[in-house]
C-alpha cells in the first residue's frame, strides 16, 4: 500500500504504514489502483491498457475489481484509473479510486463507492460520466474509455459494507444525466 508525500513540488510515493487504511490515501491515481485492484501495472494511467495486453485478461464489461482504464484526453493528460468496487446495474457501476474530485481544496483524496455512469451510444463503457464531489452528482464531462483489466486481487477495503445502490441509480438516472 502506498502514501504520497510532496517533497518540493515533486509527488513521491511512499509505502503506506500497516495500519493505516487504503481510503486514507492521497494521491495519484496509479499507485492507489495498483493497491486497491493487486493489478501491478506501473507508468501513466493512460499506458495501462496497452500494458496489460498479453499481461492480463482485458475487456469491455465491468466486473467487480477490475480496473477500468480512461483514455488521454485534453481533460486527462495522462489519463486515470480507477477500480470497479460494485456493479449495480448494466449502465451503472460504483467505483473507488483517487485524485479526482477535490475534498477540502484539495486533490488526491481516495473516494469510495462512487457512480459511474456509461452513456455510450452502443452501451459498450466506451464513453463515461463520473460522480463528482463539487456538483455532488454526476460531472458535466464525458470521458472515453479503453476498457477492463480484470486479474487482480482486490482489496478487501475496496467497497462499503452498504453502498448507496439507490443513490447511485438516482445519481445516473435523473433528467440530464445522460447525453
Amino acid at each position: 500500500m502506498w502514501a504520497a508525500a510532496t517533497f518540493g513540488a515533486t509527488l513521491v510515493a511512499a509505502p503506506l504504514p500497516a495500519a493505516a487504511g487504503l481510503l486514507d490515501y492521497v494521491g495519484q491515481c496509479v499507485p492507489f489502483a495498483r493497491a486497491a485492484s493487486g493489478i501491478q501495472i506501473y507508468g501513466d494511467a493512460w499506458t495501462w491498457w496497452g500494458q496489460a495486453d498479453g499481461r492480463y485478461d482485458r475487456g469491455h464489461a465491468p466486473r467487480t475489481g477490475s480496473v477500468i482504464v480512461f483514455a488521454k484526453t485534453s481533460r486527462l493528460p495522462l489519463g486515470h484509473v480507477a477500480v470497479v468496487s460494485r456493479v449495480v446495474e448494466k449502465r451503472v457501476l460504483m467505483l473507488t479510486h483517487a485524485n479526482w474530485s477535490r475534498q477540502n481544496g484539495v486533490r488526491g483524496h481516495a473516494e469510495q463507492d462512487v457512480t459511474l455512469y456509461d452513456v455510450s451510444p452502443d452501451n459498450d463503457w466506451s464513453e463515461v460520466k463520473v460522480w463528482f464531489r463539487a456538483s455532488e452528482g454526476l460531472g458535466s464531462s464525458v470521458y472515453p474509455v479503453k476498457g477492463f483489466i480484470y486479474g487482480g486481487r482486490p482489496s478487501p477495503q475496496l467497497t462499503s459494507t452498504n453502498p448507496d445502490y439507490v443513490g447511485a441509480l438516482i445519481d445516473a438516472y435523473v433528467p440530464g444525466a445522460g447525453r
